[in-house]
């Protein structure tokens, strides 16, 4: 069964970084188009950034230029580099792993910034 599992959410202060984790297992990870998305209280899940199988990657306007998503498909890990990070960015941060014929979802870690 697929299993996606993040980590390195946090507390941060406004400015500072994070670098969040998803480890997949279950799926054949490099065939996937993985994402990061986040919902924060009383909004919609909205995407934050994804990357395909070849390595294309889009970003949502708000995060363009500071936050860079990466995977290692050796480690079967999508990575999501956050800078400059801004109380708006405040959230729960879900991975996803998609193909046309399935879509999982992790669990979440949540992101706080504030000072």
């Amino acid at each position: 069964q697929v299993q996606l599992v993040e980590s390195g959410g946090g507390l941060v202060q406004p400015g500072g970084s994070l670098r969040l984790s998803c480890a997949a297992s279950g799926i054949i990870f490099s065939i996937y188009t993985m994402g990061w998305y986040r919902q924060a209280p009383g909004k919609q899940r909205e995407l934050v950034a994804a990357i395909t199988s070849g390595g294309s990657t889009n970003y949502a306007d708000s995060v363009k230029g500071r936050f860079t998503i990466s995977r290692d498909n050796a480690k079967n890990t999508v990575y999501l580099q956050m800078n400059s990070l801004k109380p708006e960015d405040t959230a729960l941060y879900y991975c996803n792993a998609r193909t046309t014929a399935r879509n999982a979802w992790g669990q979440g870690t949540q992101v706080t910034v504030s000072s």
